[in-house]
């Protein structure tokens, strides 16, 4: 395992076997190039006292040799397999000429264990060793990853797989670890530098005249209105297969990992996105899959057919292969410029179809934020209410409504008769985007009756009419009495007018796919949740960022501007509600915490420790305070890089913060 690849090496075995089996001798058993499954008693490392390497080496990928920075001389980095139960001592050993770290993504640690540089650990510096040390209180699926620099996105990343110490209520016979990640022969900070002077540097799908005179995409007046308020709707992804190769367990889609199985067998997937900046829409086509696990913690089975997860978020699926034939595994980025492929065959050398790449989606008025409201009698030459002059009255929100209450799975049905003229529409949770929790589920075509989400049509309109027809010129779209909390300045380019909760919809560009999509409100904790609580206050945090300028951050603020940290008391159970102010999704992740997502589901709400936040939407949820210093960020990894990062600091009471 401690093996590094150099040019002769890599030459040699690519002319003995040609370039996909000869680097198999270089990768973790979990991730060869065929793999028969994870011999449970087999694990790569494992056992209380485990050491990783961290050096420069090379990587093949597609046949192309490209520079990395791996641990045990992989990319990805050796599984670690531990056991509930048990104590581990990880013996880092840094082996690169700069300071380096790893966080164990999902993992409940000692605070001064969670390795983030300059907040809870001094970083390791340079060919220096470092012992992590804590206990294992958790079983399920995780990872770990850099948090220094941008070296994740060269490859400092791998798989966490802890067994519970007692009987799996999820039965399989078989398993395979899938981490889906991206990767560009170019170097990160080449990457930044361009999206700092160019955000859309990327983006290869822009609309086009040749589109416009054969009808394809927006009408000419949308594209104008677009352009009126310097806005791209087909910027869905910052970084794209422009530059990127999307990667399954290190190889890229020529390479065709595949994963054994035997016909009627029980397949448990462990799918980990370790990307740096891709959201994946994930699907076997003609394989039925059943989520049992989201961020490692069990959820009662839910059967569907595709599902998309943001940087940092993993799910656990079962499929029962029924016959002896190949599969296509499939990683769509969610702008659709790229794939990552692997195969599920039951022997080596098969292969299944690989189906084209899906028409890419582009953004809706609701992903900037104008979602939440039936619109049909306003005035839409001017957009009245909806400048700086508004009125609390005009704002409109729901704030104040614990929706969390009701009963969600009646769908539209359950609505029918509110009075909402008597409902208070004022206050600041107009920023909040409140309805939080009245959003029906989507991924099986639940939308409340007659609101098409995924177009942004609203009740009374003509059928195929959306908001984006509308003439939008008079619209004030940076309207801070929205959002009293946010900083005014260069790196809040809008601010949205009516955002809503997004969790009952499939993700971006999935509305209409017509098979059945995962979406958040499908989630059930399989277990009680521990702490059942109502909170005590509530916190609300913008997620704003200036897209030209490739700025990001909280409320309006980067880390470097030093705001002030988000204060809790260990033990004190609050609610976390998050507006996102962009047209692009945030995956945010705190750590050292698991939260409850506010969906419904009381007791039993999905507990998870990264969330991702569609564009224009909110996402509320339920956390109880673990004392520590904690980061707290978009895990998108260019967005943290830029700003989008707090510091989370929980201390017992009469302690005051540092």
């Amino acid at each position: 395992m401690s093996r590094v690849l150099d040019r002769r090496q890599v030459l040699r075995g690519a002319t003995l076997a040609g370039s996909g089996l000869a680097l198999s001798a270089y990768m973790p058993a979990w991730a060869q190039p065929v793999s028969a499954g994870i011999a449970k008693p087999l694990p790569t490392v494992s056992g209380d006292d485990i050491t990783l390497k961290i050096a420069h080496q090379m990587m093949m990928i597609d046949g192309r040799q490209s520079h990395a920075i791996g641990i045990n001389g992989t990319v990805p980095a050796p599984l670690i397999r531990l056991r509930e139960g048990q104590n581990v001592r990880l013996h880092v050993m840094n082996e690169l000429d700069e300071e380096t770290s790893i966080h164990w993504h999902g993992l409940l640690v000692p605070f001064q264990m969670d390795g983030v540089p300059g907040i809870n650990f001094p970083g390791i510096p340079a060919r220096s060793t470092f012992t992590y040390e804590f206990p294992i209180i958790q079983s399920g699926t995780y990872w770990y990853h850099s948090h220094s620099g941008l070296q994740e996105q060269e490859g400092h990343y791998g798989p966490i797989l802890i067994d519970p110490k007692d009987p799996d209520p999820v039965q399989f016979d078989r398993e395979h670890v899938i981490v889906l990640s991206d990767h560009s022969f170019q170097h990160p900070h080449y990457l930044f530098d361009r999206l700092k002077k160019e955000s859309g540097y990327f983006n290869r799908q822009r609309q086009t005249l040749s589109g416009l005179l054969a009808g394809k995409d927006q009408p000419l007046k949308e594209r104008l209105m677009w352009g009126k308020m310097r806005m791209d709707p087909a910027d869905v992804a910052d970084v794209t297969a422009s530059t990127y190769t999307y990667l399954v367990n290190g190889y890229g889609p020529k390479d065709n990992w595949t994963a054994l199985f035997r016909p009627g067998e029980r397949v448990r997937l462990r799918f980990i996105n370790a990307s740096s900046m891709t959201t994946f829409n994930v699907r076997i086509p003609g394989l039925p899959m059943t989520i049992v696990a989201a961020d490692g913690l069990n959820v009662r089975p839910v059967q569907i057919d595709e599902f998309q997860f943001g940087p940092a978020e993993t799910y656990d699926a079962i499929v029962t292969p029924p016959d002896m034939r190949a599969y296509t595994l499939v990683g769509e980025s969610v702008d659709r410029s790229g794939m990552a492929r692997a195969t599920l065959a039951p022997r080596e050398g098969m292969a299944a179809e690989v189906p084209p790449l899906r028409k890419r989606p582009l953004a809706t008025m609701k992903d900037m934020g104008m979602g939440g409201h039936d619109i049909s009698t306003m005035d839409h030459g001017s957009m009245k209410g909806m400048g700086s002059g508004t009125t609390s009255a005009e704002a409109g929100s729901m704030a104040g409504m614990d929706h969390s209450t009701m009963d969600h799975g009646a769908g539209a049905g359950s609505m029918q008769g509110m009075d909402h003229s008597q409902m208070n529409h004022g206050a600041a949770g107009a920023a909040a985007g409140a309805m939080a929790g009245m959003t029906a589920p989507q991924g099986q075509s639940g939308a409340k009756a007659g609101m098409a989400h995924g177009s942004g049509a609203m009740p009374g309109m003509a059928d195929g009419q959306s908001m984006a027809g509308m003439d939008m010129g008079d619209m004030n779209m940076r309207d801070f009495s929205k959002a009293p909390g946010v900083k005014k300045g260069p790196g809040v380019q809008t601010i949205s007018a009516m955002p809503v909760d997004r969790t009952g919809e499939p993700g971006q560009g999935l509305e209409n796919v017509g098979h059945r999509v995962l979406t958040y409100r499908d989630l059930v904790a399989l277990d009680r949740n521990p702490d059942t609580r109502a909170p005590e206050r509530e916190i609300k945090l913008h997620l704003t960022g200036n897209m030209e300028r490739y700025m990001w951050g909280f409320d309006g603020e980067k880390l470097s501007e030093s705001p002030d940290p988000i204060t809790l008391l260990h033990g004190e159970r609050v609610r976390v509600t998050l507006i996102n102010d962009t047209m692009m999704g945030h995956p945010i992740h705190i750590h050292g915490h698991f939260f409850d997502l506010v969906t419904g589901k009381g007791a039993y709400a999905p507990r998870k420790h990264t969330v991702l936040v569609q564009p224009g939407g909110t996402v509320s949820w339920d956390v109880t305070g673990e004392e520590g210093d904690w980061a707290f960020h978009c895990h998108m990894l260019y967005h943290m890089h830029a700003g989008m990062m707090r510091v989370v600091q929980v201390r017992k009471a009469g302690e005051a913060a540092a």
